[in-house]
């Protein structure tokens, strides 16, 4: 790959992200930015133990184990509804 081509998908020293970081100030200061995509594992645990007591259930769509395949298949097009779940019944 040449240096020109590199260079372009480099974002501008400036570029920042939706939430407003400066990348540049981040790798400069050797810092870093650690978190995960729903909260802390703790609000997880918190939500999971509320589930049941306000009779919140999930949005799934079930299908048996030896169709696995068939619901790979309907991820990967799209046409999953919310999440794929395989069941040993």
């Amino acid at each position: 790959m040449c240096s020109a081509t590199r260079r372009q998908r480099q974002p501008p020293r400036h570029a920042r992200d939706d939430a407003g970081v400066r990348f540049a100030a981040l790798i400069g200061a050797s810092r870093s930015v650690v978190g995960h995509a729903a909260g802390a594992s703790i609000d997880s645990q918190d939500t999971l133990a509320f589930s049941p007591l306000s009779g919140v259930r999930p949005m799934i769509e079930t299908m048996p184990l030896a169709r696995a395949a068939e619901a790979y298949a309907r991820m990967m097009r799209g046409a999953a509804r919310f999440r794929m779940v395989l069941t040993m019944a």
